[in-house]
C-alpha cells in the first residue's frame, strides 16, 4: 500500500520518535569529531557523506557535534516521501534528486542550500545502490560548492539488520553504539574528470574502511 497523505506523516512521527528514543538509551563511543566540531565553529558548512544503510543514527550523530542546519538529498522515489516526512522531525531539510550523473535538479537544490551557509547530507549509494558504492555525483558536488566531504557511520550491538538492498542497521534500545567521523575531504574547484574519479575512489575506500572498522569495534566484548 502506497503511504500518502496524513497516514504517511503519523508514521513518519512515529518511525522518527522510535529513532530519537532509541539514540538516546544507548550507551555511546564517539571518535574522531574534533576536526569536524572545528569547522561548525568556524561558520564552515560541511557535506555529511553516510551509506543509505547507515541512515538511522545519523541525525542524531550530527546533533551530538553541534548541528542544526542541513539539507539532505532523497530521492523522488515513493519511498523518498516517507525518509523525507521522518527526518524533518530531525530539523533535516529535503532536496529531491540523486547522486548519480545528470541529476541537475537535485545538484541545484543542494548547490543554493549550500550558498544559503547549510550544511548537506548525502548517501552516495542511494537510492536503490549498489549497495556502498559511491556514485561521482557526491565529489562534483563538493567541487562545485566547495564544502569538505565528512564521512561519517555509526554501529551497534545488538542491532537489527534488515534483508533489504542496503542492509538496513537499527540499533535496540539501550544497545551500545559507536560513531566514527572521518577526515575531511576537500576538492578543488579545478579539479579535472580523471581526479574526480580517483576522489571518488578514495571516499569509497575511506568510507568502506569506516563501517568495517565501527563494525568490528562492536564485535569486542
Amino acid at each position: 500500500m502506497r503511504l500518502e497523505g496524513q497516514r504517511l506523516q503519523r508514521l513518519a512521527r512515529l518511525a522518527a520518535g522510535v529513532l530519537q528514543f532509541t539514540a538516546r538509551t544507548m550507551r555511546w563511543r564517539v571518535e574522531g569529531e574534533a576536526p569536524v566540531r572545528r569547522l561548525l565553529a568556524q561558520g564552515q558548512p560541511i557535506l555529511l557523506a553516510f551509506w543509505h544503510g547507515r541512515l538511522a543514527m545519523i541525525p542524531y550523530a550530527y546533533r551530538r557535534i553541534g548541528g542544526r542546519r542541513v539539507q539532505i538529498l532523497i530521492s523522488e522515489h515513493r519511498d523518498g516521501e516517507f525518509i523525507a516526512a521522518a527526518m524533518a522531525h530531525w530539523g533535516y531539510g529535503a532536496v529531491r534528486g540523486s547522486t548519480r550523473r545528470g541529476a541537475v535538479k537535485g545538484a541545484r537544490g543542494m548547490l543554493r542550500a549550500a550558498r544559503a551557509g547549510s550544511d548537506l547530507a548525502i548517501t552516495p549509494d542511494g537510492p536503490r545502490g549498489p549497495r556502498e558504492a559511491v556514485q561521482e555525483g557526491v565529489v562534483e558536488l563538493a567541487r562545485l560548492s566547495g564544502l569538505p566531504i565528512v564521512p561519517v557511520t555509526f554501529a551497534a550491538r545488538p542491532a537489527w539488520r534488515f534483508s533489504s538492498w542496503d542492509g538496513f542497521v537499527q540499533p535496540f534500545p539501550g544497545a551500545r553504539g559507536v560513531i566514527l567521523w572521518g577526515e575531511p575531504l576537500w576538492v578543488a574547484r579545478e579539479t579535472d574528470a580523471a581526479a574526480v574519479e580517483q576522489l571518488r575512489q578514495q571516499l569509497e575506500a575511506r568510507m568502506r574502511a569506516q563501517s568495517a572498522r565501527a563494525d568490528a569495534l562492536m564485535e569486542r566484548k
